[in-house]
């Protein structure tokens, strides 16, 4: 029997399609350390766990589709703390980002339509605009320039009588980059001059480094019409399993009309609406400690790359990842034989081949995304392999 073309042609992720040879390196007795995937081993605040235990409701009902009172609630006062003043009427409450990535796509597209984004960009949203029958059209950004945004004229010159929106993240996943100001606001004037929504994925807005700062979407109040912003409380409170996320927008036409895929899959976990709502009371120094942590953890990584001229890398700035250039030809086959044929003192790594990071055919073959969510010491032990492993790899295969 035949399966949809939907299914068919989406990829698989990038980011997990090799644990079968991660699998295999383990069973050998390996130590596999895992650079491919943005799971952070930060502790999840405490109070997220309390407030499980504390949870004494003798059903496990359904919650309202929009999200519980206090998860709003907690919403509303982490951007109240921000400078942005949101109704619960502005949010709803999803499970996880990618949810809110769907779910936007889903309320300002129809099939066939098209949402422009920098490439490379986090690989889910190929696989969101494939189960929504969207288009991605990339417009490219460069490792040469720590992928910052092109001109207006090239961004622009992607738009056609298809397209419904600009889809960033900022921080950025994969590439780390931390948009200026006058990036965000060039996005928020094509949005504006061209009738388009502004999708900015804002997820990691607390990982920002080197006295930088998130400039968030919502600080344009003259488009607060066309702009959706994803959040999620996944990387920011090291909940990556809770799946809480949320889509937010002033635009209350667009909000209460999304409401209908809220309603379709019901609501989101409950138990975990609740822990979440706590979160808001995480004591500030927990951020502090985490964001030096993850700047620390950055160095460990950049200093080692640059050890070697020929990787092509630049500083990344904020979330947790990083994409280098390497002199190689396939990053798949690099990553693949890491796995299955190098080791040192009983140890590999896993990284993640940047082809699929890409919407364009043939680009980011000769590129990885690495993050640096693992312990000092492990960082420190992968960024050793990774360098002798291209160095060995070199000598047979280039």
């Amino acid at each position: 029997m035949n399966l949809s073309k939907r299914i068919e042609s989406m990829q698989f992720s990038p980011i997990r399609k090799l644990n079968q040879y991660a699998d295999e390196a383990r069973s050998k007795g390996l130590k596999v350390i895992g650079l491919n995937i943005g799971q952070p081993d930060i502790e999840t605040p405490s109070v997220f766990f309390e407030s499980i235990k504390n949870f004494d409701s003798k059903v496990l009902a359904y919650t309202d589709s929009k999200g519980i009172p206090s998860l709003l609630d907690s919403f509303i006062k982490y951007y109240n703390n921000l400078g942005f003043n949101l109704n619960k009427d502005e949010i709803l409450i999803t499970n996880g980002g990618s949810e809110a990535l769907l779910f936007a796509m889903l309320t300002i597209c129809d099939p066939g339509e098209e949402i422009i984004i920098p490439e490379p960009f986090y690989t889910n949203y190929n696989s969101f605009s494939d189960i929504a029958s969207v288009n991605v059209v990339p417009f490219k950004t460069f490792a040469e320039d720590g992928f910052r945004l092109p001109s207006k004229s090239e961004i622009e010159s992607k738009i056609s009588p298809k397209t419904r929106g600009i889809l960033i993240s900022n921080p950025g996943n994969p590439t780390g980059v931390v948009y200026t100001r006058e990036e965000i606001k060039m996005l928020v004037e094509i949005a504006m001059e061209n009738d388009l929504y502004l999708i900015s994925d804002e997820v990691y807005r607390e990982f920002v480094y080197d006295d930088l700062t998130a400039v968030s979407a919502l600080e344009f109040t003259e488009a607060e019409d066309r702009i959706i912003i994803i959040d999620s409380i996944s990387k920011r409170y090291s909940a990556c399993g809770a799946r809480i996320g949320a889509m937010i927008s002033k635009n209350k036409t667009l909000m209460h009309t999304a409401l209908k895929l809220s309603q379709s899959r019901l609501c989101s976990p409950t138990i975990e609406q609740v822990a979440a709502a706590g979160l808001i009371n995480t004591p500030k120094d927990y951020f502090y400690e985490v964001n030096r942590e993850y700047a620390n953890r950055r160095d460990i990584l950049f200093d080692c790359l640059k050890t070697l001229p020929d990787i092509i890398c630049q500083k990344p700035t904020g979330a947790f990842y990083l994409i280098a250039k390497l002199p190689i030809k396939d990053s798949d086959h690099f990553a693949t034989w890491l796995l299955r044929e190098f080791s040192i003192d009983n140890k590999t790594v896993m990284i993640a081949p940047a082809s699929g990071f890409y919407a364009t055919e043939g680009l980011g073959e000769d590129e990885v995304r690495l993050s640096y969510c693992v312990n000092q010491q492990d960082l420190k032990d992968a960024a050793n392999i990774l360098i002798k492993g291209l160095l060995e790899y070199k000598k047979i295969y280039v």
